[in-house]
């Protein structure tokens, strides 16, 4: 786990880094990287999600204590074979990692243009860190002729008004320009991969292709471009068709695929930008709200669980059933949607177009031409108004499906 301060520089950041290490508390903050990044531009109208991690709150222990834990991560074994994987191909001054790199990137041989691997300091912090990368980025991409390799850089990116770090595994540096290369442990089978972890991977990339992005943009004293499909040629700039590095139909030589992740960078710019800052956010919570989940000598939780669920609770949620997939508290949710009957836990597609309905029941209801709130039998004016909006959301589905 990378640790990292999450927040913006500067003397002006303090007050909101002071709270949200209060709502953290005295555990180890923990760093967005470009995963949690890919799940929250997923969903950015999430509050609760937003201002978690930007606090650095362990999402999972989090969970643990409000009795709703989530199978959830990479297991062990996939973390360890990738670990394997990524070491082997980079023994021997990365040998096997240059190999595919020569196929899909014109790299010469060796003798021609030798390889340059500048020291990134990996062991400070991520401040640090991050400043050699732009150092050793800048001085590559003033070289056109000069072929350079990053060996896990340290990227930052804006998210809501918080700085994340995120490392990808390597950049490939030439001709002023840069390419992402992401080493991962699924295999490539006859030219071909699992199309769900190819996605999964693309969406990660797009969050450093969009960090080198702005880093460029910002070095150059210019805006970000305006469209996502469209390169930015300046000193540094990314190319949008990252590398992945897999091995090979199960077995430990590399194979590399170019993944295009123009689609993916405009979805995480698109959702990232609607995002609130995460200064309104911590704005409208109780003052004594906090997720502390520290626990004294004696073993006692420092706030009972009802007080977390109670904090958690102060923060709006946007649900939806995917969140089960990418949040370590998808399981908490969804158990509120449920108890509270809100229509949340059928999808965003049908929330969308229940408009102003917010329980089940009231869509049932409606739909139905149930019993009003009279009692009587009949319909009242709500619930006609409601089934109104459903008909019409239901011709407008049939229309877009062609069935009208």
């Amino acid at each position: 786990m990378n640790v990292s301060t999450n927040v913006p520089p500067g003397g002006s950041a303090e007050p909101l880094a002071q709270r949200l290490a209060e709502l953290r508390g005295p555990a180890l903050q923990r760093s967005l990287n470009a995963r949690s990044l890919a799940a929250l531009a997923a969903n950015p109208g999430c509050h609760r999600r937003a201002v978690l991690d930007a606090a650095g709150i362990d999402k999972s222990a989090l969970a643990a204590r409000l009795g709703r834990p989530a199978p959830f991560g990479q297991s062990p074994f996939a973390i360890a074979r990738g670990v394997i994987f990524e070491s082997r191909l980079k023994a021997d001054d990365y040998a096997a990692l240059l190999e595919p790199l020569r196929r899909h990137l014109d790299l010469p041989v060796d003798g021609h243009a030798p390889l340059e691997v500048p020291d990134l300091l990996q062991r400070s912090g991520p401040a640090v860190r991050a400043d050699r990368t732009a150092q050793a980025l800048a001085r590559a991409a003033a070289d056109p002729e000069s072929w350079t390799l990053l060996d896990h850089p340290l990227l930052r990116l804006e998210v809501a008004g918080s700085t994340a770090y995120l490392e990808p595994d390597a950049l490939v540096v030439h001709g002023g320009r840069c390419t992402v290369v992401e080493i991962k442990s699924f295999p490539v089978v006859d030219g071909s991969a699992d199309p769900a972890k190819v996605g999964a991977a693309a969406r990660q990339a797009a969050v450093y292709v969009l960090a080198l992005q702005q880093a460029a943009a910002s070095a150059a004293g210019l805006p970000l471009g305006d469209d996502p499909y469209t390169e930015q040629a300046l000193p540094g700039s990314p190319r949008t068709s990252v590398l992945l590095v897999c091995p090979k139909d199960f077995g430990n030589r590399p194979t590399a695929v170019a993944v295009d992740v123009r689609r993916e960078l405009a979805t995480t710019r698109r959702q990232l930008s609607r995002m609130t800052g995460i200064g309104r956010l911590l704005d409208a919570l109780p003052p004594d709200a906090d997720f502390d989940l520290a626990s004294d000598e004696a073993g006692t939780p420092a706030r009972s669980a009802e007080q977390l669920v109670a904090a958690v609770e102060a923060v709006p949620a946007a649900y939806s059933p995917d969140c089960l997939s990418t949040c370590e508290l998808g399981f908490h949710c969804r158990a509120r949607a449920r108890c509270g009957d809100r229509v949340e836990q059928l999808g965003r597609g049908v929330r969308g177009e229940l408009g102003s309905i917010r329980t089940v029941s009231e869509a049932l209801a409606a739909a139905g031409g149930g019993a009003g709130a009279d009692g009587a039998g009949g319909t009242d004016d709500g619930a006609d108004d409601a089934a109104e909006r459903l008909a019409y959301a239901a011709a407008l589905r049939a229309e877009a499906l062609g069935k009208a």
